[in-house]
C-alpha cells in the first residue's frame, strides 16, 4: 500500500482538486471549481470566516481525497454559543477508498476546527447517498434532522 500523506492544500494542487470537486459536485464545471478553490486558498476564508482544504497525497503526488472545512456561526443540532466546523465537501476517489484516508482527512479537519476554537463539527450529505451517510456514521458523525425539501413552479 502507498503511503498517502494529509496536508493542506496548495495553490499548485488546484487542478487535481478541482477535478476531484467536478466529480462530487458535477454540476460545476472543473474551470468554475478551480476559480472557487484558487479564491478560497488564497485568501484562507469562505466569506469572512476562516476556511481549509485539507488533501490526501498519494506517493506519485496524486491526489487521493479532499476534505473542504470552514467555519459557521451555527449548524443544525449543534451549540450556538460557539463556532462550529462545518465539513463543506468530503472526497475521495473510489479506487483509494476503505483505506482510511477518509478517516485521516477527518481527523486533521477536527483538529484544525480545534484549533478554530470549535467544540462541534458538522456535515450534511444528501438523504439518498447511503454510501456518504454509512461513512458519516461510522466515523462518529451523528443524525440531527432529516428533511425533504420542495419547490412548486409558478
Amino acid at each position: 500500500m502507498d503511503t498517502v500523506t494529509i496536508r493542506p492544500a496548495e495553490p499548485r494542487d488546484v487542478p487535481q482538486i478541482a477535478a476531484l470537486c467536478h466529480a462530487l459536485w458535477p454540476d460545476g464545471s472543473i474551470d468554475e471549481h478551480a476559480r472557487e478553490l484558487a479564491a478560497l486558498l488564497l485568501s484562507g476564508n469562505r466569506g469572512t470566516l476562516p476556511a481549509t482544504i485539507l488533501i490526501a497525497q498519494d506517493s506519485t503526488g496524486s491526489v487521493a481525497g479532499f476534505i473542504d472545512c470552514g467555519l459557521r456561526s451555527h449548524a443544525d443540532g449543534c451549540d450556538s454559543s460557539h463556532p462550529v466546523g462545518y465539513i463543506e465537501g468530503w472526497y475521495v476517489v473510489p479506487s483509494q477508498r476503505r483505506r482510511g484516508i477518509a478517516a485521516r482527512l477527518l481527523a486533521a479537519a477536527e483538529q484544525w476546527a480545534i484549533a478554530q476554537g470549535c467544540h462541534e463539527l458538522a456535515s450534511d450529505t444528501w438523504i439518498d447517498n447511503l454510501d456518504s451517510q454509512r461513512v458519516h456514521e461510522a466515523l462518529g458523525f451523528e443524525v440531527v434532522d432529516r428533511c425533504v425539501n420542495y419547490r412548486k413552479k409558478l
